[in-house]
């Protein structure tokens, strides 16, 4: 059977949990329409840093 070498107290338990929380995503807005995505991605209408990169061709 395993056995612990010695006690983990209940401050070192807490520090080595205290990174294991989860993070909401990193939103931005959008300068040129306001619309808010996420940091370093393209908008869903195709604009990235306030321009135009992605242009849909209407047929």
């Amino acid at each position: 059977m395993a056995v612990q070498k010695s006690k983990v107290t209940r401050a070192r338990r807490g520090q080595r949990r205290s990174h294991d929380f989860l993070r909401g995503p990193a939103l931005s807005e959008d300068p040129t329409t306001g619309e808010t995505h996420r940091r370093h991605h393209v908008t869903a209408d195709g604009f990235y840093r306030g321009k135009k990169v992605i242009h849909k061709d209407d047929d």
